[in-house]
């Protein structure tokens, strides 16, 4: 139970965590630069630019409403929980950046630095949001919905949703911004799908030490992982070794090896990452991102 608590409340702070980095890029690079770089975001923008006395965290809001009901339909009431949370979240830090640093301009006049680091931001941000099974609404939804039954990567499919925004700004904000824009939702595809590509590696590590006992009890009652016993004859001694397969997550290979050090240090382990693992003990609800 309290492990369960532990999990939720890091994903909480991970979902802040990345709805506060998104809101950064957004505000201080794409949105002052008119980079309507797809999303309810660009199209906000758009909306902004051709009726200016509606403001864009009001368009944001109500075009998320609309698309709340699928997220809850279609996808869950978990995703879509955490999307309308994200949702205000996201609506809120905007607003808050504009009332503390109020900004009449980009911060540098230079449309590709613009680009390339409200990009950069903007798509971390998303990629943690997304790896919490989360998103921020808009096309954020749909790209999940294109995800889940068609098991399209998560970024390729937002760039699929993103693409006719897109359009609409290269029209309303002339052809050179909406070139970028469409680069800079390309850019954030990839980057998008390769972040979340890093988030979902494991360890695979192998033991083989005097003490495996001790270790494999280790792994199993204090990380809760499952492990693979081996028999093997060593090579050189013509001994027979106890050999520990187990694939772990990054804080948990950190405890591993801090154990196996403190009770073995001539322990022999190796290591190597794979990108995705699935079955039990394993998120199965990620496996399409």
């Amino acid at each position: 139970m309290v492990k369960k608590m532990e999990k939720k409340v890091y994903k909480f702070l991970l979902i802040n965590l990345g709805i506060t980095i998104m809101a950064v890029g957004l505000y201080y690079f794409l949105i002052p630069a008119n980079l309507a770089v797809g999303g309810i975001t660009g199209l906000a923008m758009v909306i902004n630019h051709l009726f200016p006395y509606i403001h864009i965290d009001i368009i944001m809001f109500i075009s998320n409403i609309i698309l709340f009901t699928l997220a809850f339909l279609i996808i869950g009431k978990d995703f879509g929980g955490y999307t309308i949370y994200c949702s205000f979240l996201l609506t809120g830090m905007i607003s808050f950046l504009g009332k503390i640093s109020p900004l009449t301009k980009p911060l540098v006049d230079d449309i590709l630095l613009n680009l390339i680091f409200g990009i950069l931001i903007q798509g971390i941000g998303m990629g943690i949001v997304f790896f919490q099974n989360a998103s921020t609404g808009g096309t954020d939804i749909v790209a999940k919905i294109i995800n889940k039954f068609t098991n399209i990567e998560i970024g390729k499919a937002l760039l699929l949703s993103d693409f006719l925004i897109t359009l609409s700004a290269g029209l309303v904000f002339g052809i050179k911004l909406g070139l970028y824009a469409l680069l800079g939702i390309i850019t954030n595809a990839l980057l998008i799908d390769k972040f979340i590509a890093q988030l979902k590696a494991k360890i695979n590590v192998v033991v083989v030490s005097n003490e495996n006992s001790k270790i494999n009890d280790f792994i199993i009652n204090e990380l809760e992982r499952g492990t693979t016993l081996y028999k093997a004859v060593g090579g050189f001694s013509n001994n027979n070794k106890n050999i520990i397969n187990v694939v772990l997550n990054r804080r948990e290979y950190i405890q591993l090896k801090n154990y196996i050090k403190s009770v073995d240090q001539h322990a022999f382990v190796s290591v190597h990452y794979v990108h995705e693992v699935l079955g039990e003990g394993f998120d199965l609800a990620l496996k399409n991102l």
